[in-house]
């Protein structure tokens, strides 16, 4: 099909059965933190799945050939991105089994009917709102501070729509940790497992991946650690495996 590309706007291999996403680089691109949550997160065959602050859509795309989920939705505050998700949607031939809604996550209920999904993924911004900030209405930092949604307006949702037993997957910074299991537990979100992610094998982890079931038992484990880079530029096999 013919896609339509606005300016600055440009076509990327997500190099997984021939899925294709498009980006505006001037604006936001995704990272290796949303490949490895699509790979961290699993959905049985028949799931519904809800991606919250989808961005361009990539965690649903990825999900989408790497799971057997019967329907797959993302929800985004910025509009922009939104349209650019679903003209991604669209391009890929998904249109039956992705949904792309324009909303905020704050807002979720409005959209979506309580208990509704099976699992719920969120690559949330990882900065509070004050850090570093420039320009609060830049698309960038919309992405990386919690200007429009924090860590618990995303608990609450994930809380709200999951079904009891459901599964909530979120990729987060390790220096948050102890505000990331205090908030999924105030929402009756139990930590279930972990995984941490190191940029080099005698680096400190610089990101972590958490599995949570709504109403779970207390009881977690913690999977062996995953390293990115073997040296600059160069990819672990496991890496490679993800990406391949």
């Amino acid at each position: 099909m013919e896609v339509h590309l606005l300016p600055n706007e440009r076509i990327d291999d997500l190099q997984r059965n021939g899925l294709r996403i498009i980006q505006d680089p001037k604006k936001f691109c995704f990272g290796i933190d949303a490949v490895l949550l699509a790979e961290f997160a699993a959905a049985r065959a028949g799931d519904r799945v809800l991606d919250l602050g989808t961005g361009t859509g990539v965690i649903p795309l990825l999900m989408s050939s790497r799971t057997e989920a019967a329907f797959l939705a993302g929800l985004e505050i910025q509009e922009e991105s939104a349209e650019m998700a679903e003209r991604s949607v669209a391009m890929n031939s998904l249109t039956d089994r992705i949904r792309i809604v324009a909303g905020d996550i704050r807002e979720a209920d409005r959209y979506f009917a309580p208990a509704s999904f099976d699992v719920v993924t969120c690559n949330p911004p990882y900065m509070n709102a004050g850090h570093g900030l420039v320009n609060p209405q830049d698309a960038k930092a919309l992405a990386r501070h919690e200007i429009l949604c924090t860590l618990e307006d995303v608990c609450r949702a994930a809380g709200s729509l999951l079904r009891p037993g459901g599964r909530f997957y979120m990729v987060h910074r390790p220096a948050r940790l102890a505000e990331i299991i205090t908030t999924l537990q105030s929402f009756s979100l139990e930590p279930k497992r972990m995984r941490f992610v190191y940029p080099y094998i005698d680096r400190e982890p610089n990101l972590v991946l958490v599995e949570s079931v709504r109403g779970g038992r207390s009881g977690m484990r913690i999977d062996k650690p995953l390293i990115v880079y073997l040296e600059p530029g160069v990819y672990t096999e496991e890496i490679r495996r993800i990406y391949d």
